[in-house]
């Protein structure tokens, strides 16, 4: 391979090839090779075997021959799937930042007038802009630019209308500029529509078979004549006759008059076979030339070409639009379309074609998810495009990895957005002021989901001012290193906010001094439900909170775990919960300890609106227990965590008092304590005359001698639904005892997972569930039934009502 290039190297070829590790091998656009090549496999070692190309480059990367050189291999990025994990390392060529492409027109034009109006306009077209970042597509952009300033020097409305606006009229406009002034020299009957039509099909085979380099025989094949003129403005010849070959200017051209072709000289079998084959190609090289079909289906677009090729075909349109209907599967109005590489590709394909009554159509009232798919910037403006022509979708953008440039292209889309989720997406503080522009005075956003990205900084304060204006319901800002110097511009966020119902400011940093005015505007706006768990708030900060929901007249859901607020100012909190409406408090894992009862006591003594109280993983246990389980009874709590307390045997007796006859209680957690004793017995008497629907036992260390008391305590119970009893140790002479009661319960879920039974429970098992009426669920996975009993457990089921059994 090296000597066919370099014939005077066949006396120096032994030596090069005895030291590869200072060899570099450079392929120059894989995605252009004919050849498709598998990297999983190499078979070749001997430097001297004669092969097929596409052999010696898989085993030169996969170094299997020649170990040690080095491989430099270019390729547009849907050629890529298939070197996942070949290569040491793949780097993505950015190519032209901002302040390059400005160099780029500045050399270009060479006048600073035109520089600046043309790189104003393209700045205006985020498509067109974005598409700088390519070298090739910025000298075809600024060539077709030029032609325009020199056909009308003057910016005008009918120069600002003929400018292109999609890659697809980039071209037209570039093709059409290159007839306009070549018309003179065309000779006879040989037209530009003849040329554009032989030279399309040549153009479209080599797109549909990977071939940009033609020869003499294909030229005479598709009868392309070589006129000196208008021939060499596409098509460029390299090498000496009698082996000269043919080109397109750029790769991208070629695929052009490969669209452009069905167009000029319209087969309906012709154009379905090469769709239907284009589908089929997994390594992308149809990717660009079925967007140049979707754009040539707009009449706008094609009528650039009328005057020099005549009409193009309609008929064409109307297939290719029908062709882009089927493209998007059918769903459930309201339901989500999934999105993935090939429905961004569709999406390309809507914004090409400028039809935004098919976008319409397309996407109809679905919700669109791009979750977890990486969105370049242009990937941006044409989602942007999208989105405009649709009405109230809810879109989720969730890890998309969207840069701020991509995040600016999809504000003007907002208007038409209604719940928009962009996590985890790595927006910094530079992202506020586009977020701003988005939602000041959006009438149609209520959902934005901004967690899990770090938006703390000077800039996040033109974000909360926007907020003010906005129709936002709901704002979820998790996971945003916000401090306390963020709490000012939050609270002129919400204060006095009209709309704002839930705010979610989960995992941050707002413990300090200005925490304060945060819950001062918290009294004077709106917010149904706040979130603050894990912002690692004190007692200092209970103060603060007391005034915030103090005579509070909509806070109906209050979240603070997570948190450290036990403490001497824990009572001010708990003193103003009296005069809340708050209707769900959750304090889970903040240290809260037995001297915490008397101020919860307190809260929740003849509260009138709380109906969910979460204390689960504190230290509850101890003395002042008895004053908070005494509140419970004139309390209107209907569910309550006191799961991962510590609470022992001798809390049972004040568990017990707090549940007997409470007139609302429906959901008990005491999960992870430890309840095994003699005073269990108490709270499962209290359990017969409660109002319980459901109750969690799960890993409380009880064991066999705990069944007779759950047997009374589930005996003819009216109300209980759901009891866990896993992570126990039930097996034992009494569990026939359970079983025996289970049978006039109106339990409908029964958990025994891992619980050590054994093969010789299974009859009471058995017994527990014949002819049950209420049980549908039983979980007995992690046991040991495997036994000569076990098939007693199965002859019962066949007459149980049970619809759900885990046996695993």
């Amino acid at each position: 391979m090296i000597l066919q290039q370099y014939p005077h190297l066949e006396g120096q070829i032994g030596d090069i090839l005895q030291d590869p590790e200072r060899l570099l091998f450079i392929f120059d656009g894989l995605d252009e090779s004919i050849h498709q090549m598998d990297f999983r496999s190499s078979k070749l070692s001997n430097p001297k075997q004669r092969t097929r190309f596409d052999e010696i480059a898989v085993s030169l990367v996969r170094q299997s021959l020649l170990k040690g050189c080095s491989v430099l291999m270019t390729s547009r990025p849907t050629r890529l799937t298939s070197v996942d994990n070949v290569f040491q390392r793949i780097v993505e060529i950015m190519g032209f930042l901002h302040e390059d492409r400005r160099i780029f027109f500045n050399n270009f034009f060479g006048n600073e007038e035109w520089s600046e109006k043309a790189f104003h306009y393209v700045q205006e077209n985020d498509t067109l802009y974005t598409f700088c970042y390519i070298p090739a597509y910025c000298w075809i952009i600024c060539t077709v630019l030029s032609m325009c300033f020199r056909a009308q020097p003057t910016i005008t409305d009918q120069l600002m209308t003929s400018l292109p606006k999609t890659v697809t009229q980039l071209f037209v406009t570039f093709v059409s500029n290159i007839l306009a002034n070549h018309s003179q020299n065309t000779d006879g009957a040989h037209t530009a529509r003849e040329l554009l039509t032989s030279m399309g099909w040549m153009a479209e085979h080599g797109v549909m078979n990977h071939m940009i380099v033609f020869d003499e025989r294909h030229l005479e094949s598709f009868i392309v004549r070589n006129d000196k003129h208008l021939f060499s403005s596409f098509l460029m010849e390299s090498g000496q006759p009698p082996d000269v070959d043919y080109t397109f200017l750029h790769l991208t051209l070629q695929e052009f008059f490969a669209a452009l072709v069905h167009f000029i000289d319209y087969n309906a079998d012709k154009i379905q076979k090469t769709l239907d084959g284009a589908e089929s190609y997994e390594d992308g090289r149809a990717e660009i030339f079925l967007r140049f079909l979707c754009g040539l289906s707009d009449s706008s677009t094609r009528s650039m070409l009328k005057f020099h090729v005549g009409e193009l075909s309609a008929q064409a349109a109307r297939h290719v639009i029908t062709w882009i209907q089927k493209k998007i599967p059918e769903q459930r109005p309201d339901t989500s379309i999934r999105g993935n590489r090939d429905l961004l590709n569709v999406f390309y394909y809507l914004h090409e074609s400028r039809n935004k009554a098919l976008v319409s159509q397309c996407i109809g009232s679905n919700n669109i998810d791009f979750s977890g798919v990486p969105l370049s910037p242009v990937d941006c403006s044409v989602l942007s495009f999208i989105l405009q022509s649709c009405k109230e979708l809810e879109v989720n953008l969730r890890s998309c990895r969207i840069p701020s440039e991509g995040l600016r292209k999809l504000i003007p889309a907002l208007h038409n957005i209604k719940s928009l989720r962009l996590s985890i997406n790595h927006l910094t503080d530079s992202s506020c002021p586009h977020l701003a522009s988005g939602i000041r005075n959006n009438p149609t956003l209520r959902t934005l989901d901004l967690s899990m990205n770090n938006l703390e900084g000077p800039h996040f304060r033109d974000l909360m001012a926007a907020l003010t204006t906005s129709r936002i319901e709901e704002l979820q800002l998790s996971y945003n290193q916000l401090t306390d110097s963020s709490c000012p511009h939050l609270a002129s966020g919400i204060r006095n906010n009209p709309t704002l119902r839930t705010l979610n400011l989960s995992v941050n940093n707002l413990e300090g001094p200005h925490f304060r005015d945060l819950m001062a505007a918290l009294t004077t706006s709106q917010i149904e439900k706040l979130q603050l768990d894990t912002t690692h708030l004190t007692d200092s900060s209970c103060p603060h909170l007391a005034s915030g929901i103090r005579n509070n007249p909509t806070l109906r859901t209050l979240d603070l775990s997570v948190n450290n607020l036990e403490g001497p100012h824990f009572r001010d909190l708990m003193a103003a919960l009296t005069t809340s409406q708050i209707e769900e408090l959750q304090l889970d894992n903040n240290d809260l300890t037995d001297s915490s009862c008397p101020h919860l006591a307190s809260g929740i003594r003849n509260n009138p609106t709380l109906r969910t109280l979460d204390l689960s993983g504190n230290n509850l246990d101890g003395p002042h227990f008895r004053d908070l389980m005494a509140a419970l009874t004139t309390s209107r709590i209907e569910g309550l965590r006191l799961d991962q307390n510590h609470l022992t045997d001798s809390s049972c007796p004040h568990l017990a008092s707090g549940i007997r006859n409470n007139p609302t209680l429906r959901t008990l957690d005491l999960s992870m304590n430890n309840l095994e004793g003699p005073h269990f017995g108490d709270v499962m008497a209290a359990l017969t005359t409660s109002r319980i629907e459901e109750l969690q036992l799960d890993n409380n260390h009880l064991t066999d001698s705990s069944c007779p008391h759950l047997a009374s305590g589930i005996r003819n119970n009216p109300t209980l639904r759901t009891l866990n009893l896993s992570g126990n140790n039930l097996e034992g002479p009494h569990f026939r005892d359970l079983m025996a009661a289970l049978t006039t319960s109106q339990i409908e879920e029964l958990q025994f997972y891992n619980n050590h039974l054994t093969d010789s429970s299974c009859p009471h098992l058995a017994s527990g569930i014949r002819n049950n009426l209420t049980l549908r669920t039983l979980d007995l996975s992690g046991n040991n039934l495997g036994g000569p009993h076990f098939s007693d457990l199965m002859a019962a089921l066949t007459t149980s009502r049970i619809e759900d059994l885990q046996l695993s």
